[in-house]
């Protein structure tokens, strides 16, 4: 989360949300929130219903669910999908913020909107 709070601002600029949703309960998810005084918005998920809906996995060795991000549209249509293999693969914000632009662009320009989920496996 400390390399999207870093470019929080450039997903603002392209009207970009960042949701994070995480396994603790509300109470602990809420304390973590404020503590950490993250800019953006935080979903308490511990029954992994959202998760399960993105086809995160849950890896019981590997300390929990591993990373998973979806770069999803005003429309609620998918674009990019990238599950991790261990938590420390996470795609880049620099790989994000190309592919928000690309999208932006465009709609910009009516253009239809490639709607191809990727799947990374890095």
């Amino acid at each position: 989360m400390a390399q999207l709070r870093q470019d929080y601002p450039a997903f603002v600029q392209q009207e970009a949300e960042v949701v994070i949703v995480g396994p603790d309960g509300p109470d602990a998810f809420k304390r973590y929130w404020q503590k950490e005084d993250l800019p953006f918005i935080g979903l308490a998920n511990p029954d992994h219903s959202v998760a399960k809906l993105y086809g995160q996995q849950v890896r019981v060795l590997k300390l929990g669910r591993m990373p998973a991000m979806a770069v999803i549209d005003k429309l609620g249509r998918v674009h990019y999908q990238h599950h991790g293999n261990s938590m420390r693969d996470i795609p880049t914000n620099e790989r994000i913020l190309r592919l928000l632009d690309d999208i932006n662009q465009q709609v910009n320009t009516n253009r239809q909107v490639e709607h191809i989920v990727e799947h990374d496996k890095d």
